[in-house]
């Protein structure tokens, strides 16, 4: 063994990267982290392959863009609340007669 080795040059970190996956540290609510043990446990595989699964799935729908069947659906729900707000006052009855 030499007296001294030059580690000037070294770089922090694994010594075989993982290809597609990076390691970090985060702070998860103990209850989160226990349900997702729990689970895992019962389905017979890592948790932490759950959690990353989980935010996978999150991920994939919230980027999805507004289909027309959402839109519909949307524009049931607030068309009439819109609509009684004008039938219900004097803005519907100055409409009808031209004003603004």
């Amino acid at each position: 063994m030499r007296a001294e080795y030059d580690f000037s040059k070294g770089k922090r970190g694994a010594v075989i990267p993982q290809k597609g996956k990076t390691r970090i540290s985060i702070f998860i609510d103990n209850t989160v982290l226990d349900g997702f043990r729990a689970r895992a446990e019962k389905s017979g595989t890592g948790y932490q392959t759950m959690m990353n699964d989980a935010l996978r799935k999150y991920l994939s729908e919230t980027d999805q863009p507004v289909t027309e069947r959402a839109l519909r659906q949307i524009l049931r729900q607030e068309m009439p609340d819109y609509l009684r707000g004008l039938t219900g006052g004097s803005t519907a009855t100055a409409r009808k007669r031209g004003a603004r």
